[in-house]
C-alpha cells in the first residue's frame, strides 16, 4: 500500500496570491457539502448524465458537474493536486485567463466522458482540467507513502503527473462508483490532454496587462 501526495512546486514561487485557485477550492468544498447535505436528489439534478446531455437536455450539468465529487477521497485528491500546481499556473496566466482556462478545461473534460459513453445513465462528477503540464522539470515537494514508511521528497513534475495520467489512462472509459455518483476517468484524461495542448496559449506575455 503506497502513494504520493504532492504538496507544492519547490522550483518556483508565485508572485501574487493565488486568489482564483483558492476560490475554486472553496466552491468545490461548498458544493461537496451540499452533496452530503441534500444527497442523491442534488447529485441527480446537477451531475452530468451522458444520456440526457446527448438527447439535448440539461446541458448546464456539463458546467456544474466539474465542481462535484463522488467521495471524500475524490475531492481531497483533486484539490490537493489543484493546490500543488494551480498557484504557479495562475501566476503565469493571470487570474482572468486562468479562470477561463480552468472552466473551459472542465467542460472539455466532461464532454470527453459524454462522447466516450453517450448512453450512460450514471452521473459523472468532477473534472481535472486544471491539472497541467506547464513546468515538466520543476521539482514537486511530495509526501511518499510506502506502507508505514513516510518521507518528504522532491519529484520531477513530469514523473508525478505522468504517473497520475497513466493511472487514469488504464481506467479510461470506466466510471468508478463511489457513494452517490461516479469518478469519470476519461474526463480526467480529456482534461489532462486539454492542459497539455492549450495551456501555453493562455500564458501572459511579459508586460501584458491583466484585468485582475
Amino acid at each position: 500500500m503506497g502513494g504520493l501526495i504532492p504538496l507544492t512546486d519547490a522550483s518556483r514561487r508565485p508572485v501574487r496570491i493565488p486568489v482564483v485557485t483558492a476560490l475554486i477550492i472553496v466552491v468545490n468544498v461548498i458544493v461537496f457539502g451540499m452533496e452530503l447535505t441534500h444527497g442523491e436528489p442534488f447529485v441527480m439534478q446537477w451531475a452530468a448524465i451522458p444520456e440526457q446531455v446527448v438527447s439535448g437536455h440539461r446541458w448546464i450539468t456539463i458546467l456544474t458537474a466539474m465542481f462535484m465529487h463522488a467521495s471524500w477521497s475524490h475531492i481531497i485528491g483533486n484539490m490537493v493536486f489543484l493546490w500543488a500546481f494551480g498557484p504557479e499556473v495562475e501566476d503565469a496566466m493571470g487570474r482572468v485567463r486562468y479562470l477561463v482556462f480552468y472552466l473551459i478545461g472542465g467542460i472539455v473534460a466532461m464532454l470527453a466522458q459524454v462522447v466516450a459513453d453517450p448512453h450512460s445513465t450514471v452521473p459523472n462528477l468532477g473534472a481535472s482540467g486544471a491539472i497541467l503540464v506547464m513546468y515538466p522539470r520543476d521539482q514537486i515537494k511530495s509526501i511518499l507513502l510506502i506502507f508505514i514508511f513516510v518521507k518528504v521528497t522532491f519529484i520531477p513534475a513530469c514523473l508525478l503527473i505522468g504517473f497520475w495520467f497513466l493511472t487514469q489512462l488504464v481506467n479510461a472509459g470506466q466510471v468508478a462508483n463511489a457513494q452517490t455518483g461516479g469518478v469519470a476517468y476519461l474526463a480526467h484524461v480529456g482534461g489532462f490532454l486539454y492542459g497539455v495542448i492549450i495551456a501555453r496559449l493562455f500564458i501572459r506575455r511579459v508586460g501584458s496587462p491583466d484585468a485582475a
